[in-house]
């Protein structure tokens, strides 16, 4: 039985120690930060990442480097046999395909799964390879079966501001503006490869009752039903850790007995919507 090593990204949201913990490796991702190049979880910490937008500092994220991304793969090749690397979302970043490029010179041994998946999903994913390996599955059986696996996920997103989706270039000013002048929070979906608009709220407790209403909807006609043994429940936020608790409590009410994880969302994500962002999402169980 071959041995499997599975390698992902940052965005994943499982630290180094983590994926110590788990026998995994993590690639950093990294930022620029006033031109300077910084690494998540290694020179660039969650509450670094908020103090320099905070501070107005200009934060853009950035692709792996090719060699980071083989030195590490080089560095897992001498322990196992094959590769399962699960980078974050094709439709969000171009270090999927990248990857991707780059595996073609590895005759087979890599297998970069592209099966659209960022934060809480990615992580879910993670765990699949994980537990799939375990029962014996090779790289490329893994791949495919985590690819024929992506749609049975979905994240609901609630913006704080709009500030940052208009520095991005994602909004228009004059949309920002008015948004920001009638108090809207948005709710954004990712679903496969996009991050799309999906309703907007006049409040945050209107917003939570969007997301929940969204994601019971999915259980129920996308996932089979409201199932513990079948669903895992979910919770992201950006620099909005109260509010991701008090939401916890709120989903326990509503799906008792699930076993709700909460993970501070991926700095890839929160460097185009800025803190105070709050996410509810779930994947069906392999």
């Amino acid at each position: 039985m071959a041995r499997i090593g599975i390698v992902t990204d940052s965005n994943s949201g499982i630290t180094q120690k983590q994926a110590e913990e788990l026998g995994i490796y993590v690639l950093p991702m990294p930022f620029m930060v006033n031109e300077e190049t910084f690494f998540e979880d290694i020179s660039l910490t969650q509450e670094e990442f908020y103090e320099r937008l905070a501070n107005g500092d200009d934060v853009v994220t950035s692709q792996p480097s090719p060699e980071s991304v083989m030195n590490l793969w080089d560095k897992v090749l001498k322990e196992y046999d094959e590769i399962v690397h699960i980078p974050m979302s094709s439709g969000l970043s171009g270090s999927c395909q990248s990857a991707m490029m780059l595996a073609q010179d590895y005759e087979g041994k890599v297998q970069v799964v592209n099966n659209q998946r960022i934060s809480v999903t990615q992580r879910q994913s993670v765990l699949d390879a994980l537990k799939l390996a375990g029962q014996g599955k090779n790289a490329t059986e893994i791949k495919d079966f985590l690819e024929n696996d992506k749609f049975n996920s979905s994240i609901y997103i609630m913006l704080d501001t709009l500030y940052y989706l208009k520095k991005g270039g994602r909004i228009t000013p004059a949309a920002a503006a008015l948004g920001t002048l009638l108090k809207l929070k948005p709710v954004l979906q990712i679903q496969g490869d996009k991050l799309d608009a999906f309703a907007k709220a006049r409040t945050t407790s209107q917003g939570k009752t969007i997301m929940i209403n969204a994601i019971k909807n999915d259980m129920i006609n996308r996932f089979g039903g409201v199932d513990k043994d079948s669903i895992w429940l979910q919770i992201a936020h950006t620099d909005n850790e109260a509010a991701a608790t008090a939401l916890r409590a709120e989903l326990l009410e509503l799906f008792p007995g699930f076993d709700i994880h909460t993970d501070p969302l991926s700095l890839s994500i929160a460097c185009h919507i800025g803190p105070g962002s709050l996410a509810v999402a779930c994947s069906k169980k392999i």
